[in-house]
């Protein structure tokens, strides 16, 4: 039996070299991950295929969270992945809050070490959508965020979720506090607590492609290797 594997094993010796290598590539260098929620609309929709840079922070030892060399911090603004220990998923968010910030949020507005931050207007209003997953008929707004050294879009519910308000509170050294930018509609940092350095897997920074679920999967040819 064992001289039969191993038989297969040198026939197909290349094929097994490259899976090896596309595997450790994947665990270490770059990936792409399957995103099925809408906590980060309007900036990521359901169906997308996000490009994650494995190298954005540390180079790790493959198929593990040990990290060999530390080659950057993350910023205020990033969207990241991470492996959450509380939620037991990959979750991907955006820094809101670096160690030693101190962060709170009033009616969905967001302060930032005692510093209001500043809305710009309204990019859309929707007024009756359907989410073509629950069949909900919604009301929301887009509008810009202007986070400091990160604009970007976010959306909010006519109706503020429990989640619209929190804080003020500290970021620890070590952790980060995210947001999704849907903000009525995401499990981030008010439900799961700040993000440990050691759980960051890497940097978001662009869509490879997206399927749309309400369009049978059919690809969603605006959105092909998007920057986000």
């Amino acid at each position: 039996m064992l001289k039969k594997v191993m038989r297969q094993v040198k026939q197909h010796r290349q094929f097994i070299l490259f899976i090896g290598l596309m595997l450790v590539f994947r665990s270490a260098v770059a990936d792409w991950n399957h995103v099925p929620s809408g906590s980060m609309l309007p900036t990521i929709v359901q169906g997308d295929r996000i490009l994650v840079n494995k190298m954005a922070y540390d180079l790790r030892l493959p198929f593990t969270h040990i990290t060999l060399v530390k080659l950057a911090e993350p910023e205020r603004g990033d969207i990241i992945t991470f492996d959450s220990a509380v939620s037991d998923k990959k979750l991907v968010k955006r820094i809101i809050g670096l160690p030693g910030d101190t962060v709170s949020m009033r009616n969905n507005r967001l302060y930032l070490n005692g510093q209001a931050v500043n809305y710009e207007a309204s990019l859309q209003t929707v007024t009756d959508w359907r989410d073509a997953f629950s069949d909900e008929r919604k009301a929301f707004s887009d509008i810009q965020e202007a986070l400091p050294g990160k604009p970007h879009a976010i959306r909010l519910n006519a109706s503020p979720s429990r989640l619209a308000n929190f804080g003020p509170v500290t970021v620890p050294q070590g952790h980060y506090l995210t947001l999704g930018d849907n903000r009525d509609a995401s499990a981030d940092s008010r439900v799961i607590g700040f993000i440990p350095r050691e759980e960051i897997t890497g940097k978001a920074h662009r869509v490879a492609f997206s399927n749309a679920p309400e369009h049978y999967y059919w690809f969603r040819n605006e959105r092909w290797l998007m920057p986000i």
